[in-house]
């Protein structure tokens, strides 16, 4: 972490799949002493029994297409839950733009898989195909009644794509080990939070001393592509119409 600055979690999934346990239990088995958690909260969402154990928690608002919340104060790390019944991709969009002036550095994006919900809908998977691609690490929960036969197909569909995040079971609200879901490394699918790249090219001419930046910019992340009439290229779901 850069001195000053928390660490930042993008915490995705759908309403009721029972983020603000698992990541309660992250804070108390992943932070150290010194440690102070900030859970920011969309406007949208109900409180809940987990609350009290996510440190500070403060509200953040959807303002005309922007991510508005509170100054991030002391805390050295940082909760941002999505709102779970809205566009994650707009969401993941709009948390590009707010990260810069926030003070705070990605750490990582969490997504938590309500598996009861994606064995009941299975038109819901292009969502959460949506969430896994922007997602460092996919947590599996909401397991209880699911058939093992669909959750191997399901976990078997991640699997076969060979992505580079991190999947994990979550049993009772909890998981194996804390400090590696926090660990603050990407893997994600997604290029959209890489930095620019400035490599040094070194000249043609007669002088091999020559050198010149040239600019890698990262491509566009394929669920932001737009048509021209402003829709998106890779639609998804709208999850709000599944949940209760």
């Amino acid at each position: 972490m850069s001195l000053g600055r928390p660490l930042v979690y993008l915490i995705l999934g759908a309403a009721g799949s029972g983020r603000r346990e698992v990541v309660a239990d992250l804070i108390e088995g992943g932070l150290a002493g010194g440690d102070r958690a900030l859970a920011l909260l969309a406007t949208g969402e109900a409180p809940g029994d987990c609350d009290g154990r996510l440190g500070t928690v403060a509200r953040w608002r959807w303002r005309e297409g922007r991510m508005d919340t509170p100054a991030l104060g002391d805390a050295t790390h940082v909760f941002l839950f999505a709102d779970g019944r809205r566009n994650p991709v707009d969401q993941v969009e709009a948390f590009q733009a707010w990260l810069p002036a926030s003070g705070g550095e990605l750490a990582r994006i969490l997504c938590v898989v309500h598996c009861g919900l994606a064995a009941q809908h299975k038109d819901l998977l292009a969502w959460f195909d949506a969430c896994v691609h922007f997602a460092d690490v996919v947590l599996f929960n909401r397991r209880d009644g699911v058939p093992n036969k669909w959750l191997s197909g399901f976990q078997g569909h991640y699997a076969a794509q060979f992505l580079p995040c991190l999947f994990e079971p979550v049993n009772a609200g909890r998981v194996r080990n804390p400090a590696l879901i926090l660990e603050p490394q990407a893997r994600r699918m997604s290029h959209l939070f890489d930095e620019e790249l400035n490599w040094e090219v070194t000249g043609g001419g007669e002088d091999e001393a020559d050198e010149e930046e040239v600019e890698a910019h990262p491509e566009e992340d394929p669920y932001l592509q737009r048509r021209a009439g402003g829709r998106r290229v890779k639609e998804i779901p709208d999850v709000a119409k599944y949940l209760a």
